[in-house]
């Protein structure tokens, strides 16, 4: 197949050397110039996925219409916040009309759309309806070094998921599949609030039990936005749901969790982000998630907590206070 990568951050980059290894013609696109020139130059990504080789069937490109004109699948793959931009440009390039998978994790923040939502708005219909979103528990680096992965692919059409799972599968990333698209989709974007949650905790000095409550909990916020959406619950037990939860809430190459790792030891917002190369979609996620619980009158407490303590500079000791002082009530509802 004729495959093109829009975004070269580490998954995007994972992906693309994962299809190429499979003998697909892939082009992969990165914003930066100097990255692509290096890449051509070097076949390693070494600003977000260095000490990788690259796959000789990989090529590199900053043109974006070269990188998704005439392809057969396109792979989209940047920040959660910018996809609008992308298909705003992109979407007169596509020719013929390509299968799309999204690998991006994200609610955008004004609109507070998912980004399938995003793609019914700005693509023509059946492209939107037959667009397929990968999430799980997958690390990039993990992925790259053929670490066993799995992972599920959502679409509103079962037959354009199944075209995706056998696209993407090797013997060591397994592709599930599943229809529930908002559930897959909101599963992979709340994750992240969580662990940035999970790692204020850790930069707390707390241990194990309150990492277990923590993902628990978020898990149950998480069902609870979802179903709201109209969700399945039984997605937030699956990959995209609990698995990803998990890998995200405990795991350091997480860099939400990193994030709010350095916020509990203190740290100012602000200078974190500074020093990272790669985007923590859980920051602006949170953003879009606390003001689409209010809209769907749902209740979000570590979601709140989460919400005062990055936007509103909420000392995170007393978050966690208030999150154990609150009112009792029964677990399940």
């Amino acid at each position: 197949m004729e495959i093109g990568v829009v975004g070269a951050g580490s998954w995007g980059t994972t992906l693309a050397d994962l299809l190429a290894k499979k003998n697909h013609c892939v082009t992969l696109w990165a914003y930066e110039p100097d990255l692509v020139e290096r890449m051509v130059s070097s076949r390693e990504n070494d600003i977000f996925l260095k000490g990788f080789i690259l796959s000789e069937n990989l090529r590199f490109t900053n043109d974006l219409t070269a990188a998704v004109k005439g392809k057969d699948l396109v792979v989209l793959a940047p920040p959660s916040q910018v996809l609008r931009a992308i298909l705003k440009q992109a979407r007169s390039c596509f020719s013929p009309e390509p299968q799309l998978v999204s690998a991006s994790k994200g609610i955008e923040n004004g609109s507070l759309l998912t980004l399938s939502q995003v793609m019914d708005e700005m693509l023509p219909k059946e492209m939107a309806r037959d667009a397929v979103f990968l999430s799980g528990p997958s690390f990039a680096r993990e992925v790259a070094a053929n670490t066993p992965t799995a992972v599920v692919a959502a679409g509103r059409s079962i037959d354009a998921a199944i075209k995706v799972q056998e696209v993407f599968s090797t013997d060591t990333f397994r592709v599930y599949t599943n229809e529930d698209v908002i559930g897959v989709e909101l599963g992979g974007a709340l994750k992240n609030v969580m662990a940035i949650a999970a790692g204020v905790s850790d930069g707390l000095g707390f241990g194990s039990n309150t990492r277990a409550a923590l993902i628990t909990r978020g898990l149950a916020e998480m069902t609870r936005m979802g179903t709201a959406m109209g969700a399945s619950s039984a997605t937030f037990a699956g990959l995209a749901g609990m698995g990803d939860l998990v890998l995200t809430c405990t795991g350091d190459l997480s860099r939400n969790r990193t994030v709010g790792l350095e916020l509990g030891k203190g740290r100012a917002l602000k200078e974190i982000l500074s020093e990272m190369k790669m985007v923590a979609e859980g920051v602006k996620t949170t953003l879009s998630a606390f003001q689409l619980a209010r809209k769907l009158e749902v209740d979000v407490p570590i979601t709140d907590q989460m919400y005062q303590i990055l936007f509103e500079g909420k000392e995170a000791r007393r978050a966690v206070s208030e999150l154990m002082e609150r009112e009792l009530k029964h677990e399940t509802y």
